[in-house]
């Protein structure tokens, strides 16, 4: 079984990525060759980068950098769930992703983006760059999911069968990337 983590990436009060992402929890738990956890990070409420070192030396001074090390450390693999912030990815995953760097290597990420018009497209790819500084493998296939609002019916969100198959592409892709990625973090290889 591999350890996936979902990191959902908006903080702002009232937010309703974290609809999005009960839903996509809902799904995840499908796919049994995944242990799931959540990593959200408005209650993991990370300071603005406040270390002093390189992350890529991972010596950490700060208690919350060393239990964010261990998180990001233990996953196989990653699903974030971003909204699209001015065309771009929302800071609090750019300054979770800055906080460590070997952590995220060698391991695939799954993204859920959700906007308006866009789907939060445009999120997702400057969010692909960041993560491939970072040694990580941003999958090309992801689910978009434009005018997400509509789609809240009592604080649920609703999926379709367009949306379904674009969960199950990204899952099946996610499996394959995770089992194919996991020998290169070995110390051997």
């Amino acid at each position: 079984m591999y350890d996936l983590k979902i990191i959902i990436a908006s903080t702002r009060p009232l937010r309703r990525g974290i609809i999005v992402a009960n839903w996509f929890v809902e799904e995840v738990k499908k796919y049994t060759e995944f242990q799931v956890e959540i990593l959200d990070l408005d209650t993991i409420n990370l300071p603005f980068l406040d270390e002093p070192k390189h992350p890529r030396l991972q010596q950490y001074t700060h208690e919350h950098t060393k239990r964010w090390s261990e998180k990001i450390n233990a996953a196989d693999a990653f699903v974030v769930i971003i909204p699209e912030y001015n065309y771009s990815m929302p800071p609090t995953l750019l300054n979770a992703i800055d906080f460590v760097y070997k952590e995220w290597n060698y391991k695939p990420v799954g993204i859920v983006s959700y906007g308006g018009i866009s789907g939060g497209l445009r999120s997702a790819q400057v969010c692909k760059e960041v993560m491939t500084t970072v040694k990580m493998v941003p999958l090309a296939e992801g689910v978009a999911l434009p005018f997400f609002e509509k789609r809240i019916v009592n604080e649920v969100f609703q999926s379709d069968e367009l949306v379904d198959k674009s969960v199950q592409t990204m899952m099946r892709e996610l499996e394959k990337w995770t089992k194919a990625l996991k020998p290169m973090r070995s110390p051997d290889f």
